[in-house]
């Protein structure tokens, strides 16, 4: 029998928080959502999804998909192929959000256990915390450059003025929770959808097509190198997250809709972003270096004077966007570890590490984007993996979640599930094993080095191990599911 949500469920962790005097933040936590405060529509996934993924940051990633060493066009169909790909898997594991009421990372424990899902929420935290500190630290470059070109200073004040401003904001749509996020990506959707098209029309005339069409073409390592960093530096960055927003729909809502409005609220913008990024840094290598600064300082000399505060505004709204989404999810995510404090305070925690790693970033380190891509495809291994197994049982399933039991290590999802755990630590070991991030991985791909390193083949074989090996063990949710 399915377990509803107005049943009591009798785990610490499962219950709601009392907020601190003064404010009115979202009392949810790791429970299951109340059917009385279920709401909304498939379209509304829309927003969130959409404002997270409108950063100029976008743009970046044509430089660096041309750094693969691919022509315009196999550079575009890679990008527009691994953006939606990989948004397409957030939207299948959103439908886990709607069977099941709970964060991401509680569904989870189907697959893995009740405890032995904390390795999930270890690597969710840490993913989601890196991907926030970064938005951050970015965003606070951009506001110096900008200021910069206007002469308005742009050193170390306007640098420690900007991380406290986009810190303060972070860190409150991570406190106040889900409504305060959701309406405040409705607004970033609107304000920077808009003006981003109004820098596209003013740079537009920087374009060389002649210049862009005579890009070599590159190898098939060069291409599937490329689809598969598309895929890490997009929805493989949020499926550990991609329920957290789809619990609170109604039982009854659309598992189509939710599938479609997830994968086209978050590939949309990406997916333009990218194709007018390869545009721009396949015209000139002085725009390509523009372009893959992983900074807007050069995206900004390309605009006019008088539009460099609108173009703040679009870099600053759409980084914070991500990064809201990243210090709820996080929040979630250090609960399900086993930390035993409110949801707010969660973020609070998560927002003073967020915090620091941007200061390091901002004020000490002398390298950004390269440690930035390393992050990316280290990290986007066991995530594969754990994905792998995630989409598999979602597939597997043909009932809603017990929701009571899975705060049960007793109950029919288990303490821990080993299959699961193997999965994700052979597909991490196999995978590691054949990317070539730091010096001591690639240890699989012996001579081949030199030709399939940069391929990140590893992500692939550790997202098929994880979903292969789940799918071959049925009986596991049939006897989950009583059949």
């Amino acid at each position: 029998m399915v377990c509803q949500p107005n049943h009591m469920v009798d785990t610490a962790d499962a219950t709601k928080d009392a907020p601190p005097a003064g404010l009115s933040v979202e009392l949810n936590a790791l429970n299951p959502i109340p059917e009385s405060e279920r709401k909304g529509r498939p379209a509304t996934l829309f927003w969130p999804w959409f404002g997270a993924n409108v950063s100029v940051l976008g743009l970046s990633y044509g430089a660096f998909l041309l750094g693969f060493g691919v022509s315009f066009w196999q550079a575009t169909i890679v990008g527009i192929v691994g953006i939606v790909v990989s948004f397409l898997f957030c939207g299948f594991i959103s439908l886990a959000g709607k069977r099941g009421s709970a964060p991401t990372m509680v569904l989870s424990r189907a697959a893995f256990g009740v405890d032995g899902n904390r390795l999930s929420a270890v690597l969710s935290w840490i993913l989601t915390v890196g991907w926030e500190t970064i938005l951050v630290a970015t965003a606070v470059f951009s506001t110096s450059e900008v200021f910069k070109l206007l002469g308005w200073g742009g050193g170390t004040g306007t640098e420690v003025v900007a991380l406290i401003v986009v810190v303060l904001l972070v860190i409150a749509a991570g406190v106040y929770g889900f409504d305060l996020i959701m309406r405040l990506q409705v607004w970033i959707t609107v304000i920077t959808g808009i003006l981003t098209i109004v820098y596209f029309v003013l740079v537009v005339p920087h374009i060389d097509l002649h210049a862009v069409a005579s890009l070599p073409a590159g190898s098939a390592a060069a291409v599937i190198g490329g689809f598969v960093f598309m895929m890490t530096g997009f929805g493989l960055g949020w499926v550990n997250a991609a329920a957290d927003y789809s619990r609170y729909l109604p039982r009854k809502a659309s598992g189509p809709g939710i599938v479609f409005w997830t994968t086209f609220g978050g590939a949309l913008a990406p997916v333009v972003l990218l194709v007018f990024g390869v545009l721009l840094a396949g015209s000139s290598t002085k725009l390509n270096e523009a372009v893959g600064a992983y900074s807007v300082g050069g995206l900004a000399t390309i605009a006019p004077t008088w539009f460099l505060i609108p173009f703040l505004i679009v870099a600053a709204l759409g980084l914070i966007g991500g990064a809201a989404l990243d210090i709820y999810s996080s929040g979630l995510a250090l609960l399900a570890v086993g930390v035993r404090i409110p949801r707010y305070a969660a973020a609070l925690v998560d927002g003073v590490i967020m915090t620091l790693g941007a200061i390091y970033i901002v004020f000490f380190a002398q390298d950004f984007s390269g440690p930035f891509q390393n992050f990316l495809i280290t990290l986007g291994v066991p995530i594969a993996a754990w994905a792998g197994v995630m989409l598999a049982d979602i597939l597997l399933r043909r009932r809603d979640y017990a929701q009571n039991e899975l705060y049960l290590p007793r109950g029919r999802y288990g303490r821990v599930n080993w299959l699961a755990i193997a999965l994700v630590v052979v597909g991490t070991a196999i995978g590691w094993g054949l990317v070539v991030t730091f010096p001591w991985m690639g240890y699989l791909l012996g001579g081949a080095k030199g030709t399939w390193g940069g391929a990140n083949l590893g992500v692939v074989a550790a997202l098929l191990i994880g979903f292969v090996g789940t799918v071959a063990n049925p009986r596991r949710v049939a006897r989950q599911e009583g059949r």
